[in-house]
């Protein structure tokens, strides 16, 4: 089986059908409460209505059938013409930070899959969402429409622009990402109200949380994060650019020191992780480590980083590791992981790699291994630390470095 299906089954999920086919046995039932309870409840969400969406809205039914297989892990997912589900934590973490109410109207940017639409419905007024591809978005409408979510209405269109037919909105939630925030979207923000969206350079992003007061933002920074760019004039009018020629693993010896939020600098999607002062670190005194003492239950950090296949062949991975008292919790290659996933122009995944897979104790070791790199990808995700087992895991000097170009083939 392949290690990162076995990895990810610890928070593997299914959810149950629509509203309209209820009465149906739902038999994902078991592991959508799972996941709920493991990727949501566990992981620090706890408004009990956006929990309550969260365990009743299908996620199955919003992935195309290719990559159905993958619906119920807590991952992004993707979707089609380059663009992904988000994670189920991270859409009830966003959809709760917006503080929902009954008499909401929110504003929608990046229908995508129409998910994060579906989980808002049962929570609001009315939702406008806006999606810019339209394969996507007529998909999205077909699949909210047949699931009865009435109160969803949906439209193709650059959502820098916003709907300005139907503002204003109570709230504004945006599932991708520009440089800053357009001021369309700020135009159309009521006066005291929330807009979540995830802001910054391509694969360095901050999600935030804003509140327009006297017609203006005031902004609270709630965490790291990796989100798809916002396309169309968001997207032209971007001033700093990823260099796919020159991939490179930002804070990857941990020196730079958490903020007052306590997150890592340069790595999101953080969970049971901590910024420690190690004697014996390899490289500075700086590490992260990563604890788990419940099975299933996930420690880990993930970096997004461009890379561009056509141009680099092959690369130089490594990282020194170190744990104590790991043990698997899903099977014998379930353990201390530092791996990378490269992806495609379309995000699709196309390889997946890892340096070893540690358990029990082990003393600092420095871990390489030189990998070639599919002609197609164009970025790649790294991935570290404990997806199910139990234990401690030590980290410090994660690297990936160019070993050889096309050109010198």
């Amino acid at each position: 089986m392949n290690l990162y299906r076995i990895l990810l089954a610890s928070i593997a999920i299914s959810l149950p059908l629509s509203r309209l086919v209820a009465a149906q046995p739902d038999r994902y039932a078991a592991a959508r409460n799972r996941m709920v309870d493991t990727a949501v409840v566990q992981s620090g969400v706890k408004n009990q209505r956006v929990i309550r969406a969260m365990r009743e809205t299908p996620r199955h039914e919003f992935i195309p059938p290719e990559n159905r297989r993958l619906a119920y892990y807590d991952m992004g997912v993707p979707i089609g013409s380059g663009q992904t589900i988000s994670s189920p934590f991270i859409v009830a973490y966003m959809t709760e930070s917006l503080d929902p109410q009954p008499t909401d109207r929110v504003l929608e940017v990046g229908t995508g899959s129409g998910y994060q639409a579906a989980v808002l419905s049962p929570l609001v007024k009315e939702v406008y969402t806006i999606e810019i591809v339209e394969e996507l978005g007529r998909r999205a409408a077909k699949t909210l429409e047949r699931l009865g979510y009435t109160n969803v209405h949906t439209k193709i269109g650059d959502g820098f622009q916003g709907w300005p037919e139907h503002a204003p909105f109570d709230k504004i939630i945006v599932t991708c990402s520009p440089e800053k925030v357009p001021q369309p979207l700020v135009d159309q923000l009521a006066e005291g109200g929330l807009m979540v969206i995830p802001v910054g350079e391509r694969y360095q992003q901050t999600l935030y949380l804003f509140r327009k007061v006297h017609g203006r933002l005031e902004a609270q920074p709630l965490r790291p994060t990796l989100f798809v760019p916002m396309t169309g004039q968001a997207e032209s009018g971007r001033q700093v650019r990823p260099d796919p020629e020159h991939p490179r693993i930002l804070n990857g010896s941990f020196e730079k020191r958490p903020g007052k939020n306590g997150f890592i600098p340069g790595w999101y999607y953080q969970r049971q992780t901590q910024h420690v002062r190690d004697k014996r670190a390899p490289d500075g005194e700086y590490i992260v480590r990563f604890t788990n003492r419940q099975p299933g239950r996930a420690a880990h950090l993930f970096q997004g980083l461009a890379i561009d296949g056509r141009k680099i062949t092959r690369v130089i991975f490594s990282a020194y590791v170190a744990t104590k008292k790991v043990r698997p919790s899903q099977g014998p290659r379930d353990g201390a992981i530092v791996g990378i996933i490269f992806y495609d122009g379309d995000r699709k995944e196309v390889g997946r790699e890892t340096l070893k897979v540690l358990v029990g104790d082990n003393p600092w070791q420095k871990l390489t291994r030189t990998l070639t790199v599919p002609v197609s990808v164009r970025e790649a995700i790294v991935s570290v630390g404990m997806f199910g087992a139990t234990g401690e895991m030590r980290l410090d000097d994660v690297r990936l470095e160019v070993a050889q170009r096309a050109s010198e083939e």
